[in-house]
């Protein structure tokens, strides 16, 4: 190995290592022998609906929670049975979780206190978190002089103030407004690649963590149902429930006609492929973006380039909305049933087309895009 192999080797080594994890509460499972190896200062998100396990996991990383059975290493070191006192971690939750009786100073010195340091090293270092998250002038100010977006940014500090080695984040945004929320998951972003503190954060907002993870943990009752990169779990989901879970998906009931065709109503359409038994039923389910127009009915006009006509078919226009920067248009067609089609347009292509409800347009389906999966498990 070469040395700038060894470098990169060791600059992502594996950072927490969780095994078989089992938690219960009574005779329901919160987890379920669920793993996960964390490397050195990424940014993991673990996302799902409520009840899913996630935060209970974070509570377990974390020994709020300790496990039934299952191990928790941190930086080689087994730290299963530990208090949470005795773990390196740092915590925000998403009430903040500040003393309202201490100004913003002695928040975020708290942890340091305990610790014995200085109190000239104790000012010097929160002077540097005060100014690191653009509120230099805020510290001798009490937590309710402050707005909730200016807290969260204390409470954040104040879990760094001890320089610990894993960051857990507890729903740290949804408490705050729209505006705020996206202003700081980019600050908050910006400062963990800074520091490069290994980071957990749990939410249920797919924006969230599409925008902020190195890689997302989807969960869903108990269990991992798939762990990737953004842009992985997004363009690439592995089971139903993560298609339908991040993102918009549509879903039609089908057959599966070929290893990559399926057969909805009449038609027949080019799919990925997939290793469904043909004529079993299937969900065929396509992203509102990976619909294309090509213009006024009839399909045999706007022929796309790739000759895969087959997979353009009419469709009646039921509603229009406008969202900013592109149209979202729902379609009908008689080979769906009650499926109502959603497809975003761009503002040009509408404008090009002069699509209005009632119309009758064009549109294919992109058979890389088109997914097949069994209607009643979580498994493509």
């Amino acid at each position: 190995m070469s040395e700038q192999q060894a470098v990169s080797a060791e600059s992502t080594k594996s950072y927490l290592q969780i095994d078989r994890l089992t938690k219960k509460f009574g005779d329901f499972t919160a987890l379920d022998e669920v793993s996960l190896e964390v490397d050195e200062g990424e940014f993991i998100c673990f996302l799902g609906p409520s009840g899913c396990g996630k935060t209970t996991f974070l509570r377990a990383i974390a020994g709020l929670d300790i496990q039934n059975s299952g191990t928790v290493s941190q930086a080689g070191k087994d730290i299963s049975a530990l208090p949470p006192s005795e773990r390196d971690f740092g915590i925000v939750f998403q009430s903040y979780a500040l003393f309202p009786n201490l100004t913003c100073e002695r928040n975020i010195g708290f942890g340091l206190e305990n610790q014995k340091v200085s109190k000239a090293d104790i000012a010097k270092r929160v002077a540097e978190l005060l100014e690191m998250v653009g509120l230099p002038d805020q510290g001798k100010k009490y937590p309710a002089q402050l707005s909730g977006g200016q807290q969260q940014r204390i409470a954040l500090v104040r879990a760094l103030a001890t320089s610990p080695g894993l960051l857990l984040l507890d729903e740290p945004l949804s408490a705050l407004d729209a505006k705020v929320r996206t202003y700081l998951r980019h600050e908050m972003k910006l400062l963990q690649r800074r520091l490069g503190v290994t980071t957990v954060m749990v939410t249920h907002d797919q924006e969230e963590a599409l925008t902020m993870a190195d890689r997302i943990v989807v969960m869903n009752q108990g269990v991992i149902e798939q762990i990737g990169t953004p842009i992985e779990i997004y363009r690439e989901p592995s089971t139903l429930f993560v298609a339908d879970f991040v993102g918009a998906m549509n879903q039609i009931k089908g057959m599966a006609s070929s290893n990559n065709s399926v057969k909805v109503g009449d038609s027949t359409f080019t799919s990925r492929e997939h290793n469904l038994q043909t004529d079993s039923p299937v969900i065929v389910a396509i992203r509102p973006e990976d619909i294309v127009p090509h213009g006024e009915g009839t399909s045999s006009q706007g022929v796309p380039e790739t000759g895969d006509t087959e997979n353009i078919f009419d469709a009646a226009v039921e509603d229009m909305e406008f969202l900013g920067s592109f149209w979202r248009v729902s379609l009908n067609n008689s080979d769906f049933g009650d499926a109502v089609l959603v497809a975003d347009m761009s503002i040009n292509a509408v404008r090009h087309m002069a699509v209005e409800v009632g119309k009758t347009i064009s549109v294919e389906f992109q058979s890389d895009q088109l997914r097949v999966f069994p209607p009643d498990t979580n498994t493509v």
